[in-house]
């Protein structure tokens, strides 16, 4: 047990007898000794005052006066669902594992990534902070409601002066005051929210008895300016107590525009003001790394405080509609102090209510920061923030809040910077039911939360509703925080983040492409959709990466499988050698950006484990259906790390500053010349061999170092020149015209090329297929045939004829008839004729890859040929092998003969049906 590596061993949940196991979501800051927070200190007290804040004070009136009891009720239960939807999301996922510090952000990115819940994370970081600024200056404008030298109501004191410049100090002072507890650490503050909670319930409650005592009562209101600077004639409000005359007046709606701004109100603008009061459920996740127990606190007091706020709010909007005429609603959304017993404890309640909000959103945000910095996504920028004191209480970050917030409160009125501040709250809140969405659509088995009373549905539509809540508040600041969440996820996405909290889109992926593997159905195959499906057998892959590349653009969008055999018997080792070199491979597939799969076998030989390969790699309907190799001759092997740039120096060094060692270190140098090989020449035919009894389609590459950079998409810059694509689309060995070039190979070799043609790389390319015509074969029919198939086949190429003779050994015998197609041996030819068929067949293809271009690869000295482009690759029609294995030796030296000096060469030998004419 000691040798493997398991999560839980970082959680010592696999100790010995006698270990003491730390509790849920030790790690937060400061570790397990600064988690004393009980749930209801830590979570019902901050996040009951975060809901209530300011508004359940000045706002009640202005909810009932304008939208009418019913509407008013209906608004809070549209809110209040919504809230609720999201609370449950948050209740599942804070089961389900280990909370530490950071709250939804912690959530948010351990479930979605770092890029989505970091990005996320800082707009809630943002939020939080503008949060703070707003009850400051709304704490600010309350007391100088009441206190300023320019306060109006009829029981001001007029005692501060008031001015921009005073307003900002008033609000740097009580700032100050609610930063140095913040900074005293979370055990001081909870005390503080506690003592502001008793004084916040006994103002509440004497407003509540206040609705029952008090006698009806007239109260004269406030003059309000005309619409040319004239004052308005002065209003009485009336407080008649408990009236179902006054009830029954206030049932509807009546809105009309608001005092204090002008403005008309409407449905959505009234409910934008009550929903902006209750975005606060997420005050006591945010204490998570201080919390005794955060995955049994976080739920079980969250959905505490909702009951409570949302009775206490449904009370005062019935009390308020059955006692108070519409006048006094909408025209003194103070008027609690003017039907209180004792008008200052209503001020208290108001004072503290502002100041706790205030409190809990800046020790949220610097909770949200710390756990920001802890994940190191936005570099050395957030390293003041990870400072602690010895206790745990992260007051670097304390401090980074409490700055930004008095930046903050440098703009003065911040009316329209509320709105946002909604809009990035409900943006985290769609987050977290997008979370919890996202583990349960994915069905992890260890996505298991002891609270069950949610379902996908349920947090569906939680994403829904806060997404409609987001555009009904502020179109245009919900488009532009989705806006600044796309570039935010961009950045972290381009910088990189860490890869082990384990993404949720991996599950999620894994249970589509599972469900859509079963559907992909091979019997329900058609030749109309066929797409080359590549295993790439590579030895070292050093000496391979221009056929890599080359393999990844024939794939087509097809599978493609990097193959690779280990030498060994598994019964003399002490562990798998195999799985330890995945992280290689991969590592190479990102170096070289090819879009290919990595399969790794342990076999004796090579032979064996290419049959292994080839039998089990792919899953359901995606399984390899052609197998590609490397050319077998004496060519000295070329070490293409050494030249290529994405695996220069540089790139080598930064993966190794990173941790990740260089991929030159996990890779051994190429063979040297002349040293022995792991495959010999007849294991090497005798896979190709294996493959085609597979009904596997082969590919041999030869040369292809030889290609130029820009033709496997390595140099973006400028056009690629222009080059020819050559097909022989027949047995060179066993030459033949006519019918013999729409056999089954033949159309294999015209859609393999044709399919190269569509990589932007070779865009520029010029098709050219080669006919052969036979010494009494006339000129043009074979042609015509060949012409009318591409037309039906939509394959645009040029095609030329070439008399068998010409240029490649004139006189050569014509080809007996073929006991075996491909093979020549039993065909009755010496190994010498065959030899020299092979040589004139290469003669004649260099040949024609000199016409059109002075001086192709390999093309002779000479002759009359026109200036104009060179071959890239040629395309060769690859015999069977020979049925005897004896003949292995030779028949691999007479593949060397045909494709000698030709340049890039693929020989291909196809046994599948792959295109057809119908629609």
């Amino acid at each position: 047990m000691a040798s493997e590596n398991s999560p839980l061993l970082a959680y010592r949940l696999l100790g010995e007898e006698g270990v003491t196991f730390p509790a849920n979501g030790a790690g937060g800051p400061g570790g397990a000794s600064s988690r004393k927070l009980s749930t209801f200190l830590g979570v019902v007290v901050p996040t009951v005052l975060s809901m209530f804040s300011i508004v359940i004070f000045m706002r009640i009136g202005f909810v009932v006066g304008h939208a009418g009891l019913l509407q008013a009720l209906a608004m809070l239960l549209v809110a209040y669902f919504i809230l609720a939807l999201t609370v449950l999301s948050v209740c599942a996922i804070a089961t389900n594992g280990a909370v530490r510090g950071g709250g939804a952000y912690f959530m948010i990115s351990r479930t979605l990534g770092p890029e989505v819940g970091g990005s996320i994370g800082l707009m809630f970081y943002l939020a939080n902070v503008c949060g703070c600024a707003v009850y400051m200056l709304g704490l600010v404008e309350a007391v100088l409601d009441v206190f300023g030298a320019d306060a109006t109501g009829p029981s001001g004191l007029r005692v501060l002066p008031q001015g921009y410049g005073w307003n900002l100090l008033y609000g740097s002072l009580l700032l100050g005051l609610v930063g140095g507890v913040c900074t005293l650490g979370a055990g001081l503050y909870a005390r503080a929210s506690f003592l502001t909670f008793l004084l916040v319930s006994g103002s509440l409650a004497s407003v509540l008895l206040s609705f029952v005592v008090v006698g009806p009562r007239d109260i004269p209101l406030t003059p309000r300016p005309g619409p040319n600077g004239s004052s308005l004639p002065p209003l009485t409000g009336h407080f008649t107590g408990f009236n179902s005359s006054t009830l029954r007046a206030n049932l509807g709606a009546g809105y009309a525009r608001d005092y204090t701004t002008g403005a008309m109100m409407t449905f959505a603008s009234v409910f934008a003001v009550l929903f902006n009061g209750c975005t606060g459920i997420m005050a006591g996740a945010n204490m998570s790394g201080e919390l005794k127990d955060p995955s049994r606190a976080i739920p079980l007091g969250t959905i505490i405080a909702l009951a409570y706020t949302f009775f206490i709010y449904a009370l005062l909007f019935f009390l308020s509609g059955f006692t108070c005429d519409r006048t006094l609603l909408q025209e003194d959304y103070g008027f609690f102090r003017a039907i209180s017993l004792w008008p200052p404890l209503v001020l208290i309640g108001v004072y503290a209510a502002s100041l706790s909000a205030s409190m809990s959103s800046l020790i949220g945000a610097s909770r949200i920061l710390h756990a920001l910095a802890q994940d190191d996504l936005f570099g050395v920028i957030l390293t003041p923030a990870k400072v602690v004191s010895r206790g745990g209480n992260p007051w670097g970050a304390v401090l980074s809040s409490w700055g930004l917030v008095q930046l903050v409160l440098l703009a003065g009125k911040l009316n329209t910077l509320a709105a946002v501040v909604t809009i990035f709250y409900l943006v985290a809140y769609a987050a977290v039911d997008l979370s919890c969405l996202s583990l349960e659509w994915a069905s992890a088995p260890n996505f298991r939360p002891t609270f069950s009373l949610f379902s996908w549905h349920t947090c569906l539509l939680g994403v829904a509703s806060c997404l409609l809540m987001m555009f009904l508040i502020s179109p245009g600041a919900a488009g532009g925080s989705l806006l600044l969440m796309g570039l935010l996820a961009a950045l972290l996405t381009a910088r990189g983040g860490p890869s082990s909290w384990g993404y949720v889109s991996q599950a999620l992926l894994f249970h589509q492409v599972r469900k859509y593997l079963l559907r992909l159905d091979v019997r329900k195959d058609h030749v109309k959709f066929w797409r080359p499906q590549l295993l790439l057998l590579v030895g070292n892959p050093r000496g391979a990466l221009p056929l890599l590349r080359l393999a990844n653009q024939l794939k087509k969008g097809g599978l493609y499988v990097l193959g690779h055999v280990t030498l060994g018997d598994l019964d003399s080792l002490p562990s798998d050698p195999v799985q330890p070199q995945y992280g290689a491979w991969l590592s190479l597939v990102d170096r070289a950006q090819v879009k290919a799969f990595v399969d790794l076998t342990l076999s004796p030989s090579v032979r064996q484990g290419a049959q292994h390969l080839l039998r089990i790699s792919g899953l359901g309907g995606m399984k390899p259906n052609t197998l590609v190799l490397g050319f077998y001759d004496d060519a000295p092997p070329q070490d293409h790390f050494l030249s290529d740039p994405a695996f220069s120096e540089p790139a080598d060094a930064a993966a190794g500053e990173s941790g990740a060692p260089a991929l030159s270190a996990l890779f051994p140098p190429p063979r040297a010349p002349g040293s022995p090989r792991a495959l010999s020449p007849q294991d090497y035919v005798a896979t190709v061999a294996d493959a085609l009894k597979m009904n596997k389609n082969v590919v041999l590459a030869r040369a292809c170092g030889a290609l130029p950079p820009e033709r496997l998409g390595r140099r973006p810059g400028g056009p690629p020149q222009p080059h020819h694509v050559d097909v022989w689309p027949l047995n060179l060995l066993r030459p033949r015209g006519g019918p013999g070039y729409v056999d089954v190979c033949g159309l294999f070799l015209l859609q393999m090329a044709t399919i190269l043609g569509m990589v932007p790389a070779w865009h520029s390319a010029r098709l050219r297929i080669f006919l052969c015509l036979g010494p009494r074969e006339a000129p043009g029919a074979a042609e015509g045939r060949l012409r009318a198939l591409l037309s039906q086949l939509r394959i645009r190429a040029e095609v030329q004829e070439v008399v068998w003779g010409e240029g490649a050994g004139a006189g050569q015998p014509e080809a007996a008839d073929e006991g075996e197609e491909g093979d020549f041996v039993n065909g009755g030819r010496g190994d010498a004729e065959a030899e020299a068929l092979a040589g004139s067949a290469n003669s004649l293809v260099r040949a024609q890859q000199g016409r059109g271009g002075a001086g192709g690869p390999g093309g002779p000295e000479g002759g009359d040929w026109d200036a104009g482009p060179a071959t890239a690759l040629t395309f060769l029609y690859l015999p069977r092998p020979p049925a005897d294995p004896a003949r292995y030796p030779r028949y691999l030296a007479l593949l060397e003969v045909l494709s000698r000096d030709l340049g890039p060469t693929l020989l291909v030998h196809g046994v599948t049906p792959v295109t057809c004419t119908d629609l």
